[in-house]
């Protein structure tokens, strides 16, 4: 018998594959049904695949073929994500250009795809930092500034002295760049930003369109939107005209117990507030130690509250008192208005605070079936109840007071009812070479300049200077002295560049039409394909990556451009790859190679063990001996095939009546019905595979006397059920079968619901609760006829000789158990 070996079989399929087209998408089938499957495209890092993308395009690839066989026009595209600080980081460590970098390392990784057999369309593949699409982010920036979407402004940004850029929040990591672990500063710089909060209410209502993402996911998604509804309450400071410092809260019953206001060290009016104080001097050194301190240094619920009273006072909005303004480290200009109201009676943070430093503690909500608190408070009472000391609203239920109090404020023009976001604007101004460039000038006389569409793209120069110590595009004279396009006149493009995470906001987008030069895509082709039925990734990216591309899509959608108000109909999220426990890493020594296990195993076993290994969406410890195992099994089915080849060139009907080949078939089409379930809606893929493992198992056991068409017909359907997760292998072993066409262009099979159909059970025989037989009953007997039937067995009689019944116990289709003594 020929023997299995992979780095034969598998070039030569995937070459046939390749110059066949097999996997192009279907553009004139309008009579099927339509499927966009969709895995995150990889970043081009030097290192090539590593083992989580194996998961991520294995599964991917597996759902995509699957639909194919179930008669879906499949569109399935690759690309990569390919701008990024990375690139630049090489350049300047190696001395060459990120682009030379990039699109060797994107060459790289598209050859190790192709190694994996994943049925992609090529012809749809895209690159970010390719100018053919960077022109149309461009242009779908200048769409978003049109809108009133994209704007310029000074702001305090995470500023990374090393990596000489800006951070974004979710970068900044305990204080220090995510990337090079350098303390981030605080710097006020002019940057771009994206109004997301615009959006803010239909991205959080929506997600209640999206049944197939995970509640998680989405729990997280609305969790950083952070939506809460509340009240303006605007204060007055009185050494200051009268100007107004506003803060927004969720409990205005509580507006009566405020004895303090708190800024954030960033608010604009602080600098007002101390100017000529007596502790001025100490005041600025705590607001520069603050400013460059993380988030979670500054509001963890361990972390000393920590503050300066600025010496002026704000006049409450209702009662005209005074309330002193403080400025401390809790409260952050990120959240809210950057101000708080103190109300350390009914809030846990306030009350920390105001122990600390002595301030009043008033008492102003009492719960509804007890009294008030009298004498020192030990703590907080944050719970609902009945107001006192609110002077009008007295004896109101505090539910009611919050709309009540929010109304009166309203009506003295002191404040209103209004919602309130985590979600900030988003800052997509990076100062570093190896992003999209936006295309802006800005000219003395005409200021702020969009570059026209028809002068797209605007290209990255190649006179730039990789040193490490600014962004290489303010190097660049031919970059940064141009033309003003209104004017004509001198003018200067802008040096910032994108955030990467807008070039993966529209790439599936881009997808649908990926040739197209005149526009990102064409409104006819994205709602062809669009949403994406099934998208697959790692839950790292289940916020910022799919809040984004929400965002986009829904800005496209309101201009016309695509129907789809969701990008993904469907998202998955799969699990980590680890080793020993821990995730695979260079720096822990544990890292497999995927080309290295495919050189010696295959591709399709690669594929197959790392979908058999462990749930979709749970982690994958790495095994050794479980790619082995998997391996060993494909052996297996090859030697199946061969053994009974010539079963096919005179294949006998199969005749699945009785006995063996009754039981034979039963299998095969219960196998059938659970493969179907298990990939096509419950995305089990490793149960799949086990329950295809055990159908194996019940063709090696088949009795050679039993039914041959039979036999035949559980081998040929065994390898069309394997054929969505070993593509190689089974496309070799279907032509080795005397079969024409691909065996992935094949339907998938049906199960025969008459073959599920029992007609006798085995159950067991306890007596007093031990199982001493088996017996074999009709399956639709009631538990009268079972009884009748084991008790008049020789061995049950023998078992009960000189015993005497007292019960019988019968569970249908289970056991029988007999109480006797």
């Amino acid at each position: 018998m020929e023997k299995y070996v992979p780095s034969d079989l598998e070039p030569k399929w995937q070459k046939i594959w390749n110059d066949r087209n097999a996997y192009r998408t279907p553009e004139n089938e309008k009579e099927k049904p339509k499927f966009y499957a969709l895995e995150m495209f990889p970043y081009p890092s030097g290192e090539g695949l590593h083992m989580g993308h194996v998961r991520n395009y294995s599964m991917g690839d597996l759902v995509a073929r699957f639909k194919r066989m179930n008669g879906y026009k499949v569109i399935h595209p690759m690309g990569a994500d390919a701008f990024g600080l990375p690139a630049e980081n090489a350049a300047i460590q190696r001395g060459v250009n990120p682009r030379k970098w990039t699109l060797s390392n994107m060459e790289k990784i598209r050859e190790e795809q192709a190694r994996l057999g994943l049925s992609y369309d090529w012809d749809r593949y895209v690159g970010t930092c390719t100018p053919e699409y960077y022109r149309f982010t461009q242009w779908l920036f200048l769409l978003f500034y049109e809108r009133g979407l994209a704007y310029r402004e000074k702001g305090a940004v995470n500023w990374c002295p090393d990596c000489q850029t800006v951070l974004a929040n979710e970068q900044v990591e305990d204080g220090r760049c995510w990337r090079c672990d350098s303390t981030v500063e605080k710097k006020d710089l002019e940057q771009w930003f994206l109004r997301i909060t615009e959006y803010a209410d239909r991205l959080v209502e929506d997600l209640d369109r999206l049944p197939k993402w995970p509640e998680q996911v989405k729990t997280m998604q609305r969790n950083w939107i952070g939506r809460s509804e509340g009240a303006e309450v605007r204060f007055t400071i009185p050494e200051l005209d009268d100007e107004e410092v506003a803060v927004f809260t969720t409990r205005p019953d509580t507006l009566f117990g405020v004895s303090y206001l708190v800024l954030a060290p960033e608010h604009p009016l602080v600098e007002k507030l101390i100017q000529g104080k007596p502790n001025e001097a100490a005041i600025r050194s705590f607001i520069r130690e603050t400013k460059n301190q993380s988030e979670r240094s500054r509001t963890g619920a361990d972390v000393e509250k920590t503050g300066f009273d600025t010496g002026a006072k704000a006049k409450h909005p209702l009662t005209g008192g005074e309330v002193p303004i403080w400025v401390a480290n809790y409260v952050l200009m990120d959240y809210g208005t950057g101000a708080v109201m103190g109300v350390p009676a009914h809030d846990e943070r306030d009350f920390q605070f105001a122990d600390q430093y002595g301030l009043p503690i008033r008492t102003v909500i009492r719960p509804r079936d007890g009294e008030a608190t009298e004498g020192e408070l030990r703590e907080a009472y944050t719970g609902e109840g009945v107001l006192i000391n609110s002077g009008p609203f007295d004896g109101m239920d505090s539910r009611e007071a919050i709309g009540a109090i929010a109304d009166r404020l309203a009506e003295e023009g002191k404040g209103k009812k209004t919602v309130s976001y985590r979600l900030r604007d988003w800052l997509i101004s990076r100062q570093r070479y190896w992003g999209c460039p936006i295309p802006i000038v800005y000219c003395d006389s005409c200021g702020t300049v969009p570059v026209p569409k028809e002068e797209l793209p605007v290209k990255l120069p190649e006179d730039v200077v990789f040193d490490g110590k600014r962004n290489p595009l303010t190097t660049s004279e031919s970059f940064v002295k141009t033309r003003c396009p209104s004017c004509g006149g001198p003018a200067r493009r802008e040096t910032d560049t994108m955030d990467t995470f807008i070039d993966s906001s529209w790439y599936f987008l881009r997808y649908t039409d990926p040739h197209n030069t005149e526009k990102p895509f064409d409104a006819v082709k994205a709602n062809e394909w669009m949403p994406v039925d099934h998208y697959i990734g790692g839950i790292e990216h289940a916020v910022l990556h799919l809040l984004y591309s929400r965002f986009f899509t829904k800005v496209l959608h309101d201009a016309g451009m695509v129907d789809a108000v969701e990008p993904f109909e469907h998202y998955f999220p799969l699990g980590m790859v680890l080793k020993d426990g821990a995730k695979m890493s260079k720096s822990k020594g544990n890292v497999v190679s995927p080309m290295e296990i495919i050189d010696r195993y295959g591709a399709d076993t690669a594929r197959l063990f790392i979908l058999f290994a462990a749930p979709p969406d749970g982690e994958l410890d790495w095994s050794d001996s479980g790619v082995e195992g998997s391996f060993r099994f494909l052996n297996r089915v090859w030697r199946l095939v061969h053994r009974h080849k010539d079963l096919f060139r005179d294949r006998p009907p199969a005749r699945p009546e009785k006995g063996a080949a009754k039981d034979l078939y039963r299998l095969l089409h219960q196998t059938i019905k659970k493969v179907t379930a298990d990939v096509g809606d419950r995305l089990q893929f490793n149960t799949a595979v086990s329950a295809i493992m055990e159908l194996v198992n019940g063709i090696h056991s088949y009795p050679k006397e039993a039914d041959r068409g039979t036999l035949a017909e559980a081998i040929e359907k065994t390898v069309i059920l394997l054929a969505p997760f070993v593509p190689h292998i089974t496309e070799e072993l279907w032509h080795r079968l005397g079969r024409e066409g691909s065996i992935h262009e094949q339907p998938w099979p049906r199960h025969d619901e008459k073959a599920l159909v029992q007609s006798e059970v085995e159950i067991a025989v306890q007596i007093n609760g031990k199982v001493r037989h088996k017996s074999v009953v009709p399956a639709r007997a009631d538990k009268e006829e079972v009884e009748e039937r084991v008790m008049a067995e020789d061995k049950v009689k023998n078992l009960l000789e000189g015993k005497t019944v007292r019960k019988v116990i019968v569970v249908p289709g289970k056991l029988v158990n007999i109480v006797a003594k």
